[in-house]
C-alpha cells in the first residue's frame, strides 16, 4: 500500500525573508507557482518573499500572500516527487492552502481570495490601532498555563480574547495593545511560564475582527467553493468539514472565531489510528516548523512525528 500524507499548512507568523527561495531555484514547478501567483494578483512575489525585511513581511497584506505562495510552491515540489495529500488542514491562514489542496478552491481563486483577505484584515487592524492612540493590536502566546485558565483570564479583560487553542501547553490571546499587556501580566502572575508577543498584525480570531469578516463575506459571495475531494478539517468546528457550503461559511466565521487546533489534531489522529499509523506520514509544507512542534504534543506525536518541509534539504529527505 502506498503511503498516505496528511498536510498541515502554517499560518501567519511563519513568514521569514528568503523563504523557499532554494526550493524555487531547484524545482521549476515551484518557481512557476511563484510566477503564476504574481501574475494573478499583480504583485512581484519573488521580490516580496526574498527581498523584503521582516517588518514588511509581517503586514497581513504581505504575509498572507507570501506564506500561501510558499506553501503552494512546496506542494508543487512535493508533487514532483510523487507526494500528494490524502488529508489536509491548515492553521488560521493555512486553512486556505488546505482548501486548494482539497480541491475546494482553484489556484486562481485562492490567490485572489488570500490577497483580498490580507488587504481587508490589514486595513481593519490599522483602524483599531488608530482608535487606540496608534498602539497596534495583536496576539500573545501564553505558555505553560492550562487553556481553561487562559480563557478565564481573557474573559475578565475588556478587548482580550482566547483565540487559538494550540496545545495543552499553549493558548494564544488576541486583543488591543492595552488588553494584551494586562493579559500577559495576569497570565504570568497565574503561573504561566512565558508570554510571547507574536509576529502578526492584528487581533485575529476575535470579535475585534468583525468588520473584516463582514467585508470578506461580501467578497466571497462571488467565489465558487467546490466539495472537498479529500478529508479537510475546520478551524471553526474542530472537525472534518462536511460540505462546500460549510467551508464557505467557516471561511468568514474564521476571522472572529477561535482556532480549535487541538480538536482538529485529535480528529486527524483518530482517522490515522483507525487506518493504521504505518500507512501515514504527516508533513508541514510551508515556512517554519510550528505545527510540527504542536503535533509532537499530540497522542501520536511520539510515534508519528510531523516533518517540516520548507527547503531543498527537507524535500531531499523524502523518498
Amino acid at each position: 500500500m502506498s503511503k498516505k500524507y496528511a498536510f498541515l499548512f502554517p499560518g501567519q507568523g511563519a513568514q521569514a525573508p528568503g523563504m523557499v527561495k532554494d526550493v524555487a531555484e531547484a524545482f521549476p514547478s515551484a518557481k512557476k507557482v511563484i510566477d503564476d501567483f504574481s501574475s494573478i494578483i499583480n504583485v512581484d512575489m519573488a521580490k516580496l518573499m526574498w527581498e523584503s525585511d521582516a517588518e514588511t513581511l509581517s503586514r497581513s497584506d504581505n504575509s498572507q500572500i507570501a506564506i500561501t505562495a510558499a506553501s503552494l510552491a512546496i506542494m508543487a515540489a512535493l508533487k514532483d516527487k510523487g507526494i500528494e495529500p490524502s488529508a489536509a488542514m491548515g492553521f488560521s491562514l493555512g486553512e486556505f492552502p488546505a482548501l486548494y489542496a482539497a480541491g475546494v478552491l482553484s489556484f486562481e481563486d485562492l490567490a485572489k481570495v488570500v490577497r483580498e483577505r490580507g488587504v481587508i484584515m490589514q486595513a481593519v487592524c490599522e483602524e483599531i490601532a488608530a482608535a487606540n492612540q496608534g498602539h497596534a493590536p495583536g496576539m500573545s502566546a501564553i505558555l505553560g498555563l492550562a487553556p481553561e485558565k487562559v480563557k478565564e483570564i481573557a474573559s475578565s479583560i475588556p478587548d482580550a480574547y482566547a483565540a487559538n487553542m494550540n496545545s495543552v501547553k499553549q493558548t494564544v490571546i488576541s486583543g488591543t495593545a492595552a488588553a494584551l499587556e494586562q493579559a500577559e501580566k495576569a497570565a504570568t502572575e497565574a503561573g504561566a511560564r512565558r508570554a510571547i508577543r507574536l509576529k502578526v498584525a492584528g487581533p485575529f480570531h476575535s470579535p475585534l475582527m468583525q468588520k473584516a469578516a463582514d467585508k470578506f463575506g461580501e467578497f466571497l459571495k462571488g467565489v465558487t467553493f467546490a466539495e472537498p475531494k479529500i478529508p479537510l478539517f475546520s478551524n471553526v468546528s474542530g472537525k472534518q468539514a462536511s460540505s462546500a457550503q460549510e467551508v464557505k461559511e467557516s471561511a468568514v466565521l474564521h476571522l472572529t472565531h477561535s482556532v480549535l487546533w487541538t480538536d482538529e489534531e485529535a480528529v486527524l489522529a483518530s482517522m490515522i489510528k483507525a487506518d493504521g499509523e504505518a500507512n501515514w506520514a504527516v508533513l508541514e509544507p510551508g515556512p517554519g516548523k510550528v505545527l510540527s512542534g504542536l503535533w509532537g504534543q499530540t497522542e501520536l506525536g511520539a510515534s508519528l512525528a510531523a516533518l517540516p518541509v520548507n527547503s531543498v534539504e527537507s524535500l531531499s529527505s523524502l523518498s
